[in-house]
């Protein structure tokens, strides 16, 4: 397949990327470069690869983007409840607006696939922190990142006709993990960096639940979604990651905790949060014959080894933070 990758330069995107040419795609992205192109070096030189530098709200670049390609990942967005809280009009913008656009100017273009980045974030706080939420449940939106991908969930499931449109929205469990876009924003990965290197964190509400899944097996999710028949992915919605990954933040220390021994860590109890879920990803796996190949014990890990090597070196820079 040609595929399209929106925001290809970013912390998914450019861990995608070479997973899918490394699969014999062609593939383009389509990217403003936020957070500059460092990311794409390891791929700029293969033959099968084009960039497009571009903002996803401006539909004569995306259009042009479009052209020859059978297939689109759409990961470029304002991500993260902070990000979207900090410029409320431009998340609205990029997020929502220029995501119903490119979905109608991909129907235009005669894509045949499209894949929707949207998160599990979506299912907000549950009614019974003892169960576990699927693709079935509710969706509680608590803020305004996940009100966007709600609602472009439902405008593509919605375009879902029966032609040869293959709409499919993807709900990611938290990513972590290393990529050629380093982020140090992402819970597992601020946890184990700021532990180890300022031997001190302040945790609030230890007790609530998150879903974690490592970002190159969010990756590997994306082509496998793309490389199904469509006939087992057109129109459906698929939870990504693994249910024996839902940890508590309290968990996560622990796990830390024999790389930053001396690390002082202090709880800050919270009655209330408005995202607490525990997910299940039965349906990708039962489907599709989707399995994780990380663990967040393993991430962690690799983060480790990267903050204690000093690979990056300044780890508090803003390029490495949405």
């Amino acid at each position: 397949m040609k595929i399209l990758v929106t925001g290809g330069a970013g912390y998914v995107g450019s861990t995608l990327a070479p997973l899918l040419l490394a699969s014999g795609h062609q593939v383009r992205v389509l990217d403003r470069l936020a957070f500059g192109g460092d990311p794409l070096l390891g791929i700029w030189s293969h033959p099968e690869f084009e960039f497009v530098r571009g903002d996803i709200r401006d539909l004569t670049t995306v259009r042009e983007a479009l052209k020859g390609c059978n297939a689109v990942v759409h990961l470029a967005a304002v991500v993260g409840d902070p990000a979207c809280a900090r410029n409320p009009e431009q998340a609205s913008a990029t997020n929502l607006d220029a995501s119903l656009a490119l979905i109608e100017a991909s129907r235009q273009a005669g894509i045949e696939r499209f894949i929707f980045a949207s998160t599990c974030s979506n299912y907000g706080k549950m009614k019974d922190s003892s169960q576990y939420v699927d693709e079935n449940s509710e969706l509680s939106p608590v803020s305004l990142y996940a009100e966007t991908k709600v609602a472009v969930e439902k405008a593509l499931l919605a375009s879902h006709d029966g032609s040869g449109w293959c709409p499919t929205p993807l709900r990611f469990a938290t990513v972590y993990g290393v990529s050629p876009r380093m982020r140090f924003d992402l819970t597992v990965n601020e946890f184990t960096m700021e532990l180890i290197t300022n031997k001190q964190l302040k945790v609030f509400g230890e007790q609530f639940w998150r879903p974690y899944v490592h970002v190159f097996d969010a990756a590997r999710g994306i082509r496998l979604v793309l490389e199904s028949p469509k006939k087992s992915v057109a129109g459906c919605v698929f939870n990504v990651g693994a249910t024996d990954q839902n940890f508590q933040k309290q968990q996560l220390i622990e796990l830390i905790r024999p790389y930053a021994p001396d690390a002082v860590v202090e709880y800050v109890h919270k009655n209330e949060d408005p995202r607490d879920y525990r997910v299940c990803f039965e349906k990708i796996s039962s489907q599709l014959g989707y399995k994780t190949t990380r663990t967040v014990a393993q991430g962690i890990g690799e983060v480790a080894r990267l903050v204690g090597e000093n690979v990056i070196g300044n780890f508090g820079d803003a390029r490495y933070r949405n």
